[in-house]
C-alpha cells in the first residue's frame, strides 16, 4: 500500500510540534536583528539623512523573517510508523526524512535557553551516517522525553531482531 506522506488527508498520524517554538525563534530573531537596526539608525542619524533607507531595509528583512518563522514552524510535523519515524518540514521546499528504527543508534534531547523558557525541547536522532539522522524541534518537555524513550526502545528492539 502506498501512502502519500505529504498529503494531510493521508492515513499517516502526523503530530504537529508546539506553536510556542515560533515565539522562541522570533525572540531569537529580534535579539539578532536589534543591534543591526540600532547601528543603521545611528549611522543614518549621524552621517546623512539619505542613509535612513538602511534601517528600513533591516526592518523589512526582520518583518519578512518574523512572518516566515510562523510559516516554517507550522509546517513541521512527525509520525511514528511501525517500522520508522518520518519527519517532514517545509512548505515551498519540502523535506521528508524517514529513519528506520533499526538504523537508529541513539536519540538525545536538548533545549536552548529560549526553548527552556517556553518549556520546549528538541529530539535529535542519530544514525551511523550523519546525513541520515533527523531532528524533531519544538516538543513539549514531557512529549520530548517520551519520544526519546520510545525511539530508544524501538531502536534496541529492531537491532535485536525482535
Amino acid at each position: 500500500m502506498t501512502v502519500a506522506l505529504y498529503d494531510d488527508n493521508a492515513e499517516v498520524p502526523w503530530r504537529r510540534i508546539s506553536p510556542r517554538l515560533a515565539s522562541a525563534r522570533r525572540i531569537g530573531l529580534l535579539l539578532a536583528y536589534l543591534p543591526f537596526l540600532l547601528a543603521t539608525a545611528v549611522l543614518a542619524a549621524t552621517v546623512s539623512r539619505w542613509l535612513w533607507g538602511l534601517p528600513g531595509v533591516v526592518a523589512a528583512l526582520f518583518l519578512w523573517q518574523f512572518w516566515l518563522i510562523g510559516r516554517q514552524v507550522s509546517a513541521i510535523s512527525y509520525a511514528e510508523l511501525p517500522e520508522e519515524i518520518v519527519i517532514r518540514r517545509g512548505r515551498l521546499f519540502r523535506r521528508l526524512v524517514s529513519i528506520p528504527y533499526g538504523r537508529l543508534q541513539y536519540a538525545d534531547m536538548g533545549s536552548g535557553p529560549l526553548e527552556r523558557h517556553f518549556g520546549l525541547a528538541s529530539v535529535t536522532i542519530h544514525t551511523a551516517s550523519p546525513a541520515s539522522g533527523g531532528r524533531v524541534p519544538g516538543l513539549e518537555l514531557p512529549a520530548a522525553e517520551a519520544l526519546r524513550e520510545r525511539l530508544t526502545a524501538r531502536g534496541e528492539a529492531q537491532r535485536a531482531g525482535l
